[in-house]
């Protein structure tokens, strides 16, 4: 064990002998903001201390290495929690990250905003996954794709590309324009191809068939229902700046925050099907428990169980990744489900750094939320979030015995 880990006090001392000047003293300024992120983890009845320190330490290593700045886990399961906030929101300037952090959804926005809101018009009577995309988008039926389906968007299926690269251009008319003129690839069904075109046309078609803009719907449809107050796209215009964690520097030297990283969806002013929401791990918990509910929180039904199944389930053609509906259940995406849970969870990632994983048979899930990409793109928590997901299910009692987990 480290003398960082053994006491903090003292690396700190033996640190302001070694250094000196100006880059010292920002090493001790950036290390007593996150400071608490090395204390024990608080007691906790539900989880086995040591599976806790556990999560700990794998966090701490990421956040030592510069793999990420700071972050914040959650671990729920039947009503028992354990979250925590982690080290920094913010490295130039300094800020401690909290549980109220509000963090860069990047493509958690398709299984947050986009999926639950398609859901709701399939729930209304309004769309049919089973339909070709041109039924509700008429100039999609070009270049071969006539028989695209509503459900080969939602499973990766469609044969589009990864996104819209290429060209210079800006707005979301032209991003739109772009995206029903696709060429497809491969016809749809063959190949698995994880593509953000495929939900920046299912925004659009929430837009088209609900006649709301996709941020509205998703206000009115899902977040204000669950109480999800920190959550939704352009955070600027109701959360204070100094809450939400900067992502990635300029060239001009500044960081975005409260602006969505993703290129595309920053062409396309922030609100989009694939990317653009910004939310807490607070916020994510809520949904969550209304999906292990089966589409309930509290005296609130958002979805039909049967609705919530047919999200979670294996939707995918045969012989492909399996994927449900939006979420992932067993595609090369689904590190975070970690070496013990099962088929049959299911989660999603976000490129910013943020992360969710649902498993319904032990009633658990699990959150870790980063901005990873600050300050630059080099911090990585692929192998963080493997790991975590592991850590998780052991701390739940899974893959362990019985001896092993009062140990």
């Amino acid at each position: 064990m480290s003398l960082l880990q053994l006491n903090p006090l003292a690396w700190v001392h033996r640190t302001l002998s070694r250094l000196r000047g100006s880059v010292g003293l920002m090493t001790i300024i950036v290390f007593l903001a996150g400071c608490r992120s090395f204390q024990q983890p608080p007691a906790n009845p539900s989880f086995p201390p040591h599976r806790l320190a556990a999560v700990n330490a794998a966090i701490e290593n990421a956040i030592a290495s510069n793999r990420c700045p700071g972050g914040v886990f959650w671990l729920e399961r039947k009503g028992s929690v354990f979250n925590r906030p982690y080290g920094l929101q913010s490295v130039q300037p300094p800020e401690s990250t909290t549980l109220e952090t509000v963090y860069d959804a990047a493509s958690l926005t398709k299984v947050l905003a986009t999926t639950p809101a398609l859901m709701k018009l399939v729930e209304k009577g309004t769309l049919d996954p089973e339909a070709p995309v041109a039924r509700y988008l008429p100039d999609f039926a070009v270049n071969g794709k006539e028989t695209i389906t509503v459900r080969h968007l939602l499973t990766h299926s469609s044969g589009l590309r990864p996104s819209l690269s290429g060209g210079s251009w800006t707005g979301r008319t032209e991003a739109l324009r772009r995206a029903l003129a696709e060429i497809p690839t491969q016809p749809p069904g063959q190949k698995h191809v994880y593509s953000d075109i495929n939900f920046i046309l299912l925004g659009y078609l929430i837009e088209t068939i609900s006649g709301t803009p996709l941020d509205l719907f998703c206000q009115k449809e899902i977040f204000g229902p669950l109480g999800m107050t920190n959550t939704g796209y352009h955070p600027l215009s109701r959360l204070s700046l100094s809450r939400i964690a900067p992502t990635e520097k300029q060239p001009d030297g500044t960081f975005l925050r409260g602006t969505v990283h993703d290129p595309t969806a920053n062409k396309m002013g922030g609100i989009a099907g694939h990317a653009g929401l910004f939310t807490t791990a607070g916020d994510t918990a809520l949904f969550c428990r209304m999906l292990l509910n089966e589409g309930k929180l509290g005296s609130v039904r958002l979805f039909q169980p049967t609705t919530v199944r047919q999200m979670t389930s294996i939707q995918s053609p045969e012989g492909l990744p399996k994927r449900g509906f939006g979420w992932d259940i067993d595609s090369p995406y689904a590190g975070p489900r970690g070496a013990i849970f099962q088929i049959g969870s299911y989660g999603h990632t976000g490129w910013t750094g943020t992360s969710l994983w649902i498993d319904p048979s032990s009633s658990t899930f699990v959150l870790f939320f980063s901005n990873r990409n600050h300050p630059t793109e080099a911090g990585s928590i692929i192998a963080l979030r493997r790991q975590l997901g592991t850590l998780a299910a052991e701390a739940v009692g899974l893959g362990v015995t019985s001896t092993q987990l009062t140990q």
